[in-house]
């Protein structure tokens, strides 16, 4: 690849969302990478530069290591349409729709895909008397988080009826609607995938093995207890299988460019549940697409330079095309399934 062919680039990082401290990380990281191999790229952030400014600087493409609200959800991605300059990741209605967990589901389970059952409580049935009736209907413990926020902020592991309350509130602090889902014991990964449609693939599944289980904001980015296997000790069928049920889950999505999904292997039956895709993974030096694509042989600055490549508009890549049949039927409702913690590692 070569770096000059790129232009002049921005690194957009930071932004406005709870996650912005992380993205400041994985926007640096990305940057130094980047003029490392000689690409002549600049750092913006846009919580104090306008997206106008872009144009105006004559950016000729962007790498967008922003995470969370107005970094991963379409917007800014929608902005970058309007101003036609190319950008790497997903385009603007894979952006949205895997930013809130929800309609995520909902596409899955219309694709046949496995995934947690849960209960999504709207803003306006925050009552009391129906936040206490989800643990008969998904049963406990179970995990309660925002549906559109990531990096396991406002998350909680619900273990009786009496925290109910204080885990619906912490959550509403975040996004005004609350997803309830139920908890899964077992094994947490995590599998990135390069690429859009047929020729996406999935790179080495991750096993991630926190402390007491708790992959929280601390355990992600700053703690060095937890531990990432790569290989994931799982054996070659399994594997395969995590990987055949990413690609599924990513082409129905209609990423792009990169993304990483997030699943749980369930101790009791050996299946495997996708939690969540994150379209902007993170970058940072606790990340997980940089530590499974070193696994495939691809350093840090290759895979800066490969989705910098990869950079393009929805107009120029047929919007959401490569969408795939996942395996099964398809169904309405929630799956008899579990759900754990995800988030933007």
């Amino acid at each position: 690849m070569n770096a000059k062919a790129m232009g002049k680039v921005a690194v957009l990082m930071g932004g406005t969302s709870a996650e912005r401290e992380v993205s400041l990380m994985s926007g640096t990281g990305v940057l130094n990478a980047l003029l490392s191999q000689g690409v002549d790229a600049s750092a913006f952030d846009p919580a104090h530069e306008d997206l106008s400014e872009l144009k105006i600087e004559r950016f000729e493409r962007v790498f967008i290591a922003l995470h969370g609200r107005h970094g991963e959800d379409g917007t800014v991605q929608g902005a970058l349409e309007l101003l036609g300059i190319p950008y790497t990741g997903s385009g603007v209605m894979a952006s949205a729709i895997c930013m809130d967990k929800v309609m995520t589901k909902r596409v899955w389970l219309a694709e046949g895909l496995p995934t947690p059952r849960w209960v999504q409580l709207s803003r306006h049935e925050l009552q009391r008397e129906r936040v206490r009736e989800v643990p008969d209907r998904i049963g406990l413990p179970l995990i309660v988080k925002p549906p559109r926020e990531g990096s396991s902020i406002g998350i909680t592991k619900v273990l009786g009826y009496s925290q109910m309350q204080d885990a619906v509130a912490l959550s509403t602090r975040y996004d005004p609607d609350v997803l309830c889902e139920e908890f899964i014991d077992g094994m947490e990964l995590t599998c990135p995938v390069l690429g859009h449609g047929p020729d996406a693939r999935a790179l080495p599944v991750v096993r991630i093995a926190a402390p007491d289980g708790n992959y929280d904001y601390e355990h992600k980015y700053f703690s060095d207890d937890t531990g990432y296997h790569v290989p994931s000790g799982l054996p070659p069928e399994e594997e395969a299988e995590v990987q055949r049920l990413v690609l599924a889950a990513y082409r129905s999505l209609g990423c792009r460019g990169w993304g990483r999904a997030d699943l749980m292997r369930r101790a009791s039956d050996g299946k495997f549940f996708l939690l969540e895709m994150n379209t902007s993974p993170g970058m940072t030096s606790h990340s997980l697409v940089p530590m499974s694509a070193r696994a495939a042989g691809l350093s840090y600055e290759q895979l800066c330079l490969q989705l910098l490549a990869d950079a393009a508009l929805d107009s120029k890549v047929g919007g959401t095309s490569g969408r795939a049949k996942g395996p099964g039927s398809s169904s309405g409702g929630a799956t008899p399934h579990g759900g754990s913690l995800g988030g933007e590692a």
